[in-house]
């Protein structure tokens, strides 16, 4: 899953992409509004975190714009924390407001259950044949038995598994799965299929020639 994060507080900034990172998100940064707009138009991020006081423009201009032409999940994080500014960035169109201080594990909850939701999945655990994903925990497990992936590779699985019956596309992979700053014309997303297959199953992952790729569901 790609995020873009918009903060212009350089060490939050920083923090917040290497947390994210961590969880094996692919992570885009912006430090002023104008930026971040910028980049939102152009990237079908999975999700936003975006601050309100920023340089440039500020976050309700950012959002305002970006709800005319696009449905990107955006979390609000801000120490604006009066109940008329949770209830402008709603209206607005934020989909969830977080204040600062935060606590890093219910950003990381709110992240997740965004993209879930916005992907038309309920419930944090997603179920093919004989193989479970528990997007909460980041786990595979197959036949009862844990399957050790990396985090790339787990990237790859949770999001054919949110889109799962649909072909989805080489580019449309790169584009969320690889950040701004890595090569999307190497060949590490065959590699990422390849190991996939041999961890859980030839078949679970199927190819369409000319198309992409694909996890019945």
């Amino acid at each position: 899953m790609r995020l873009l994060v918009v903060e212009d507080e350089r060490d939050l900034l920083f923090v917040l992409q290497k947390t994210l990172e961590e969880e094996g998100y692919a992570v885009d940064t912006a430090a002023d509004g104008a930026t971040g707009l910028a980049k939102a138009q152009a990237v079908d991020y999975d999700a936003i975190v975006l601050d309100i006081m920023l340089p440039k423009l500020d976050g309700w201009g950012v959002l305002a714009t970006l709800r005319k032409t696009k449905r990107t999940p955006v979390l609000l994080l801000t120490a604006r924390d009066e109940v008329r500014d949770r209830v402008r960035g709603l209206d607005t169109g934020a989909d969830d407001y977080l204040t600062k201080p935060f606590e890093r594990a219910e950003l990381l909850a709110r992240l997740r259950a965004l993209i879930r939701r916005s992907a038309g999945q309920a419930s944090s655990q997603i179920e093919l044949g004989d193989v479970v994903i528990d997007t909460a925990a980041k786990t595979v497990s197959r036949a009862g038995e844990d399957v050790p992936l990396t985090a790339r590779e787990y990237a790859l699985v949770e999001f054919l598994a949110l889109h799962r019956g649909e072909v989805v596309s080489r580019t449309t992979l790169y584009d969320h799965l690889f950040d701004e700053n890595e090569d999307t014309l190497s060949n590490l997303l065959d590699v990422h299929v390849s190991n996939l297959r041999k961890k859980l199953g030839k078949e679970f992952v199927v190819t369409r020639r000319g198309q992409g790729y694909l996890i019945d569901g």
